[in-house]
């Protein structure tokens, strides 16, 4: 990795690690120059790194102007869900309908390690943030079960979305539990082979804040 790149990618994790921990005003609009400034680096890697944070779906770029971090709002989340419908759809009703063929059987051994690890974070001192993880895991394992790139491109875009989403829903009293409920079901129809109530339970399930008053 040569030097710009090096930098690129401090750059990146620098300001992503910043968004993630709100520390960026979603309301400002922020300098390309003053931000390379402050983080002690050239416009060239520091550039770079926004068109990636711009692709990953983590702020918009207002050309010669700079750019803003990504909010939440009702358009937004309910466009992000029903990608995440099609996607997510699509990939549990294929699993479902082959739950005997190996590579489902290590999709679903490898769930139901992620349910035991969101039922041990419902307990831990890091929830929630040790439960939205792994619920992000556990979407990406269906995501990945696929091996389409395209729904992997899709899908990391969303992650910030999805990330929003959670953290306001996971707020919500009762809320995690549900969340865990509703995970087990979706691998309890995925072993039964039953494709139409795996779809049904995990539309549901996607959908749900859609319902909740979370902004």
């Amino acid at each position: 990795m040569n030097e710009t790149s090096s930098l690129q990618s401090q750059a990146y994790n620098i300001i992503k690690e910043k968004i993630l921990s709100k520390s960026m005003d979603s309301d400002a609009l922020y300098s390309e120059t003053r931000l390379a400034r402050e983080l002690g680096i050239s416009r060239t890697p520091l550039r770079e790194a926004l068109q990636c944070l711009s692709q990953d779906g983590y702020i918009t770029i207002i050309p010669s102007r700079g750019f803003k971090i990504r909010c939440l709002n009702q358009d937004t989340m309910r466009e992000s869900i029903q990608v995440r419908c099609a996607i997510e759809g699509f990939c549990v009703y294929t699993a479902a309908s082959r739950q005997d063929e190996k590579r489902c059987k290590k999709l679903i051994n490898d769930m139901e390690k992620s349910l035991e690890r969101q039922k041990a974070a419902l307990a831990s001192k890091k929830f929630p943030d040790a439960f939205t993880e792994e619920d992000h895991q556990f979407h990406l394992l269906l995501v990945h079960y696929a091996q389409n790139e395209e729904f992997n491109h899709l899908f990391q875009r969303l992650l910030y979305m999805i990330h929003l989403t959670t953290s306001n829903a996971l707020n919500v009293p009762g809320r995690a539990q549900a969340t865990y409920d509703e995970h087990l079901a979706l691998v309890e129809h995925l072993k039964n082979g039953d494709a139409t109530r795996a779809y049904q339970v995990l539309i549901e399930h996607l959908m749900m804040p859609l319902k909740m008053d979370l902004l």
